[in-house]
């Protein structure tokens, strides 16, 4: 038996850990010079170096597993030479005679500091990675409300141009109706008008009149498709409307945009497509294919045509199908094509947050899916397919 003891002893002198022995009433009458070494003293009790305080019940702890004879395991912190806490894996297990009575404990202190210090590092970086995703995620929709504002902004610029021109022709117009009306007024006070005069007036003013209401009807009409489109992206509320109604309204504001591209937009929709969905982010969702075709698609003046077509699928749901007959795109562009900040026009100022706002609206708001098929040389179309009731629970992005 001292034989035995001395093999213990000196095999649990030569491992890192602390190592005691304990009679069953759990008095400690041995360690290993370890302990000696890290505590620098010759107390036999280790509970003395525990940190102040309960501890995790340490001592209650300790105490339970004496009178039950069962296994202990805590980790604690021990105190060392130089008067610092460490973590410590603290266990014990007895040692039961034939009648399974327990005569003895030996127990370890393994020092976990690398382990507590490498999870702590890995706790910071996981708060330091997941601040860094909360920080993207803010750059990236404060970035996106930025590109959505850009592109309501070109159609601003679209449409102002566009109405410049009924507006320029009717000031003409009423210039002239009241040059010839002052002119007539002249001739009637002095008793010099004459029935052809008269009649010229009347020729003049009924042609001006035409000129006027048609210009000015077309100014209107411009205004009132934009002022409906600004509204609906402005207000992201979910309402009852008719698509296709809506898809001509947004197409009209689009027009302006061509500008003096060689380039023609048409559209066909199968009329009485009611809706209970978000008018606001479906026009977003256009006006940006729109704008993406125009910036990628058309380079160096190049001339073509955008279609857009609408018409239901099934009870439930409708297709949009956006095409352009444009340049298309490369296998490796397609597959990002829909990634945030992928652009291939970055040295011109583009965000590459077009598509992605598409991608994001068409699924986290609409409810839809989209795909896209593309070639180099055979245009670019995008299928959308939308449910004609949105998810309730959807909120536009």
């Amino acid at each position: 038996m001292k034989a035995s003891e001395r093999q213990f002893h000196t095999l649990a002198d030569s491992i890192p850990q602390l190592v005691w022995m304990a009679d069953a009433g759990g008095k400690i009458f041995w360690f290993n010079n370890h302990w000696r070494q890290y505590t620098g003293t010759d107390s036999q009790d280790w509970q003395a170096a525990l940190a102040p305080g309960p501890f995790h019940g340490a001592r209650e702890r300790w105490a339970l597993a004496l009178q039950t004879g069962t296994p202990f395991e805590l980790e604690v912190s021990l105190r060392g030479a130089d008067g610092q806490y460490r973590p410590f894996l603290t266990r014990a297990v007895p040692l039961r005679d034939a009648a399974s009575a327990v005569y003895r404990w030996i127990g370890t202190h393994i020092d976990i500091s690398e382990r507590k210090r490498g999870e702590q590092e890995l706790r910071n970086a996981r708060d330091a990675a997941e601040a860094a995703l909360h920080n993207l995620k803010e750059t990236q929709n404060s970035l996106i409300e930025a590109e959505k504002l850009a592109a309501l902004g070109r159609l601003v610029a679209g449409v102002a141009h566009e109405i410049n021109n009924p507006v320029g022709t009717s000031l003409t117009v009423a210039s002239s109706l009241e040059h010839k009306t002052a002119m007539v007024a002249v001739e009637l006070a002095n008793g010099t008008l004459k029935r052809s005069t008269l009649n010229d007036f009347l020729e003049v003013s009924r042609e001006a009149s035409s000129q006027l209401v048609a210009n000015l009807n077309r100014a209107a009409n411009l205004i009132q498709s934009f002022k409906q489109v600004a509204t609906d992206q402005s207000y992201s509320n979910q309402r009852v409307f008719d698509l296709g109604e809506l898809t001509e309204q947004i197409v009209t504001s689009l027009r302006p945009g061509l500008g003096k591209q060689n380039l023609a937009l048409t559209i066909e929709c199968q009329p009485d497509l009611a809706m209970n969905s978000y008018p606001g982010p479906y026009g977003q969702v256009l006006t940006n294919l729109f704008l993406n075709a125009l910036a990628h698609a058309f380079p160096n003046g190049k001339n073509g045509t955008i279609d857009i077509k609408v018409q239901a699928a099934g009870d439930d749901n409708v297709d949009v199908l956006f095409s352009d007959d444009g340049c298309g795109m490369s296998l490796d562009v397609r597959r990002k094509a829909f990634d945030p900040f992928f652009t291939t026009r970055r040295e011109q100022g583009n965000t590459g947050l077009g598509l992605h706002i598409i991608h994001t609206i068409v699924t986290n708001c609409l409810g839809g899916t989209l795909t896209l098929e593309s070639e180099p040389g055979k245009g670019t179309k995008i299928h959308l397919v939308l449910p004609r009731v949105a998810p309730a629970s959807s909120a536009a992005s």
